[in-house]
């Protein structure tokens, strides 16, 4: 057993934590801090997933750090290279030898008296810390969804999780059936259609999906005549006000966005009733995450008849694939299981402020970065309609000045203190994978500021000058024992 004390911990080296480490040895150098690190490799949800085509549905130039811009040509990029551009960020900015590897977090309590956290992971290291900042996102890493399938057993052929996608297998020449419609399904079908002999996607109900070009034609031509920094800053601005304005459209009049959406699909695909079938969703837009296909390529194969669609339920496996309920039989070699993610809030860390257990289910989200209660720490989720980074970034800015201002007037500790978390989930969607989690996520309270908005536009505006004092309990240092609230 060992212990030793930062000021900050930042739990999870991904996008986010990377994203917090580089904001807070920017802002306040002088403070310690270590990156906890489950996995032994920086990354995140960009080294966990290694699925045949694993890339981006966010372009880049939001998706990036606005104080590190993209340089590379595509504007939706693989995984890979979005793994090496968070490697490269720790790696300039001397974070990497803050990270400590394979050191999973189980466990977090808040000592008042004390005003610090002990630390808990999973080889029997404690550590303690001032501040607390979960970066981990809210995907469960060792687990995703597996529904039980009927016949499974009796299948020949091989089924595969994409989430533990094995180095071993070959798909070439082969059939292949992946279940699923979202994300995850509409990235793998067109990359394994490659190489397979074909590529049915089955699915019980369809999704929203929108082609975007691979290149960014704005961003290349400001890259052209603007500095480097300058012609990020434009890329970024122009997708920040088209994807916002889209949503905000598609919330505003949903079937005139339907009519536009099916009207694409049959320009790529020539088929109204194909169309009408597998590309209508019985949801409005935006009421589940809309599905991003680079240039097409979804559209192409299935026009090129290396892939198709296939809208119905699995009644059972069997020895040759899938028997769907309507009787008819999906020959199958290999069978992705492309069913969804399972959640998993702060990372699955269990805390307790002095030595009481926070059910997060239960909990207030405070201005969707905090929990209602919990002294000194916060946690990091970004949007559902944009890119993560954008808000992640807001709540990194927005942890440093909550410091700031506990140092300027001698705070050991502050906690949010206002309703209880009665309202809207804190994840605001229809998905499968967000309806299954949303007892064990905080909820929003009924005003401000424990209300999420998805609205970059709005909270680019007003988090950087938010009160940090608003509905804050202050705790000054143990030695003067005493509180304030504001």
């Amino acid at each position: 057993m060992s212990e030793q004390h930062f000021d900050v911990l930042i739990i999870g080296a991904g996008l986010s934590g990377i994203g917090a480490a580089w904001r807070l040895r920017k802002q306040r150098p002088r403070d310690t801090y270590a990156v906890l690190e489950a996995r032994d490799a920086i990354g995140g949800t960009w080294d966990l997933f290694r699925y045949p085509g694993v890339r981006s549905d966010s372009d880049m130039f939001t998706l990036s750090y606005p104080f590190r811009p993209w340089r590379e040509p595509e504007a939706l990029a693989s995984g890979d290279k979005i793994r090496r551009y968070i490697e490269e960020t720790a790696a300039e900015a001397g974070i990497t030898r803050h990270i400590r590897f394979g050191t999973r977090v189980v466990s977090a309590d808040w000592s008042s008296e004390d005003a610090r956290w002990t630390v808990h992971t999973a080889d029997g290291t404690t550590l303690t810390c001032s501040f607390l900042y979960g970066c981990s996102g809210y995907y469960r890493y060792d687990e995703g969804h597996r529904p039980d399938f009927a016949g499974l057993g009796d299948f020949t052929g091989r089924l595969v999780h994409p989430q533990f996608w094995p180095d071993d297998l070959d798909w070439t020449g082969k059939r292949v059936v992946v279940i699923g419609s979202g994300a995850t399904a509409v990235t793998l079908v067109p990359a394994m259609a490659a190489g397979a002999a074909h590529v049915t996607m089955l699915q019980r109900s369809p999704t929203y999906v929108t082609p975007l070009p691979d290149r960014d034609l704005i961003a290349d031509v400001a890259r052209r005549v603007l500095p480097p920094k300058a012609a990020n800053r434009v890329a970024r601005a122009k997708n920040i006000l088209l994807t916002q304005g889209f949503y905000q459209l598609a919330k505003r009049r949903p079937k005139l966005v339907r009519r536009a959406l099916r009207g694409v699909a049959v320009h790529f695909l020539k088929n109204p009733a194909y169309v009408d079938e597998h590309f209508n969703p019985r949801y409005d837009p935006w009421d589940q995450r809309l599905c991003v296909i680079p240039s097409g390529d979804l559209y192409r194969v299935i026009t090129d008849g290396r892939a198709s669609v296939v809208t119905d339920h699995i009644d059972t496996f069997v020895r040759e694939g899938i028997r769907l309920r309507s009787g008819t039989v999906l020959d199958a070699d290999v069978v992705v299981s492309a069913t969804g993610l399972s959640l998993l809030p702060l990372g699955g860390v269990h805390l307790s402020v002095d030595g009481e257990r926070v059910d997060v289910g239960r909990s207030a989200s405070y201005r969707g970065l905090m929990l209602g209660g919990v002294p000194n720490f916060a946690y990091c989720i970004g949007y559902v309609n944009a890119s993560w980074t954008l808000r992640a970034d807001l709540s990194h800015r927005y942890v440093l000045r909550l410091l700031d201002h506990m140092e300027r007037h001698g705070y050991a500790s502050a906690a949010p203190t206002g309703p209880t978390g009665t309202g809207r989930p804190l994840l605001d969607l229809s998905s499968g994978y967000v309806q299954r989690a949303l007892d064990i996520f905080p909820r929003q309270g009924d005003r401000d500021p424990w209300i999420v908005r998805q609205n970059y536009l709005r909270d680019v505006l007003t988090t950087p000058r938010a009160d940090v004092t608003r509905d804050m309990e202050f705790t000054r240092r143990p030695a003067l024992r005493s509180t304030e609230v504001v």
